[in-house]
């Protein structure tokens, strides 16, 4: 398993409280990418990439339709607060939006 630590830390930049329960489950689901440098990241400039992140997370994850202004408001909404990372981790962007949509519960 993934160094929690360094997740969790990250996501405290964005966030006053984290769920290590869900940033070990978010990790615990994306083990398989997680060593791909490519995969680690997000980017919110590619529109393909946020579609991506909105079917397979947000879609998959929480219940929310990728299509939706929800998820789309999401996603923005992320990228807005992650806008002075120049490498979004995909571990604090997900659970960043999962905090956004409601569903952190749903993923511990």
């Amino acid at each position: 398993m993934a160094d929690i630590a360094k997740y969790v830390e990250d996501v405290a930049k964005y966030t006053d409280s984290v769920n290590e329960e869900a940033v070990a489950a978010i990790v615990k689901s994306l083990a398989p990418v997680l060593g791909n440098r490519d995969a680690m990241y997000v980017s919110c400039g590619d529109d393909s990439e946020m579609e991506t992140v909105r079917k397979n997370f947000m879609e998959k994850k929480c219940g929310v339709e990728a299509g939706s202004d929800k998820a789309k408001a999401a996603s923005e909404a992320v990228c807005e607060k992650m806008k002075d990372a120049h490498m979004k981790n995909r571990v604090t962007f997900y659970y960043l939006s999962a905090e956004q949509l409601g569903c952190l519960g749903d993923l511990a």
